[in-house]
């Protein structure tokens, strides 16, 4: 929540002050939908950051020259290091099934690391400060977790719900749905309450003793900012691995 006077940086790009004005947040005394305008901007830095990197590669290279890296830190550095990262975790975790979910685990990957880096930025806030936004990220894992597991099983993946044994049914069947259902409620309150925490922390630091502190705050939020990350995709995959594998009934 952005206090009385304070410069959000997207308040003063036009489009974006007039969207995140069009929806207030009723829940705190009208205060404009940062979330929103603050999710989008996220959104176009790692847009253009992967234009940037695709620029950058060439698609049929000649040589193994063609195939080195840039010297130094740039653009395409970073990225092709956070998406082998990514594509690292999940090997470990899916095996051969990796590459299948690569587009959506590294999605929310990218989306989820900018907006809480995004919090450690003066006049930034993190669109995963709010419940709406890690609401929404949680609904999407939830809805795909049964969408491939029923084009991986077909009507069969509803027997996923009644366990090994046939007989115990009418316990497992109940279990199930509300651990299924309390999928996208752990997911979203973990990652908005943790974000929500550091933010306010740092905040309150900031506006006690503004020399020192700080960057121990900043430090800490960085560590934050990349657990959380992890933990969402980690929990993501087991949703999605659970959902597809093949299991003897």
């Amino acid at each position: 929540m952005a206090a009385h006077g304070d410069i959000v940086w997207t308040s003063l790009i036009p489009g974006l002050r007039q969207l995140q004005d069009a929806f207030p947040n009723p829940a705190a005394e009208g205060e404009p939908a940062f979330h929103v305008s603050n999710a989008i901007l996220v959104c176009l830095i790692i847009l253009v950051l992967a234009i940037i990197a695709r620029s950058k590669l060439k698609l049929d290279p000649q040589s193994d020259e063609d195939l080195v890296p840039d010297s130094g830190l740039t653009v395409r550095n970073l990225m092709e290091l956070m998406v082998s990262g990514i594509q690292k975790v999940m090997e470990d975790s899916m095996g051969h099934e990796a590459p299948r979910f690569l587009f959506l685990i590294g999605s929310f990957a990218f989306f989820i690391l900018f907006s809480n880096l995004s919090g450690l930025v003066p006049g930034f806030m993190p669109p995963t400060d709010n419940i709406n936004t890690t609401a929404a990220c949680a609904l999407v894992v939830f809805f795909c977790t049964h969408i491939y597991g029923f084009k991986a099983h077909g009507i069969a993946y509803l027997k996923h719900f009644a366990g090994p044994f046939w007989w115990l049914a009418w316990l497992m069947i109940p279990i199930e749905i509300i651990s299924h259902l309390a999928r996208p409620l752990s997911l979203s309150l973990r990652l908005f309450g943790n974000i929500m925490g550091d933010h306010k922390v740092g905040a309150i630091f900031f506006a006690l003793v503004p020399i020192g502190v700080p960057v121990f705050t900043a430090v800490l939020g960085l560590f934050v900012s990349f657990v959380q990350t992890f933990v969402f995709m980690l929990l993501s995959m087991v949703y999605f691995s659970g959902a597809i594998a093949h299991e003897e009934h």
